[in-house]
């Protein structure tokens, strides 16, 4: 089956080609999907129209991806979590979470824009890349820190309560 993409689809084409897909692949999800239509005679025709503006709209897109890039670059997330021992985190970091918080400081941002090979699940300061355009990327600065300072001052009170009944003979609690 040949369809003409409509949009861009990873591992596919670029909007405005004519590609060869399974059926399956076309009925099922390009077409439903309106990522592309059937390359019919009068579809092809309409092809060259939809190219010009497709050239009109991919410049004003890159244009505002750049933007958005330099805001990017420019930006730090910070993230407090839960860590065990060696400094791993109790659960992880994912795209979704830094497309969240992204939101928080007023960027819109897709989670399926940013490339993260797995899920952050270590402190420390790390580079994320954004690809806002199929030409234009930014790097966002991740750092993850310890919660441990609220951890150290519970297990501190912790231990000095059990010292304190246990040297002085008084309990915390109020037993008659």
């Amino acid at each position: 089956m040949e369809v003409i993409l409509k949009e861009d689809v990873n591992k596919l084409g670029h909007r405005g080609d004519v590609v060869k897909v399974a059926d399956g692949y076309g009925r099922n999800y390009l077409l439903p999907g309106k990522l592309a239509m059937e390359a019919t005679a009068a579809n092809k025709a309409v092809i060259e129209q939809m190219k010009a503006a497709s050239l009109r709209k991919s410049a004003a897109e890159k244009g505002g991806a750049e933007e958005l890039a330099a805001q990017l670059n420019e930006l730090v997330l910070n993230f407090e979590r839960k860590t065990g021992e060696n400094e791993r985190l109790f659960g992880s970091v994912t795209s979704q979470d830094i497309a969240a918080e992204l939101e928080v400081q007023g960027f819109k941002v897709d989670r399926r824009k940013i490339h993260l090979e797995e899920p952050l699940k270590s402190v420390g300061e790390f580079h994320v890349p954004i690809k806002l355009h199929r030409e234009v990327s930014a790097h966002l600065q991740v750092n993850i820190k310890s919660d441990a300072t609220e951890n150290a001052a519970a297990a501190e009170v912790a231990a000095d309560s059990v010292f304190k009944s246990t040297y002085t003979g008084e309990l915390d609690d109020n037993r008659d």
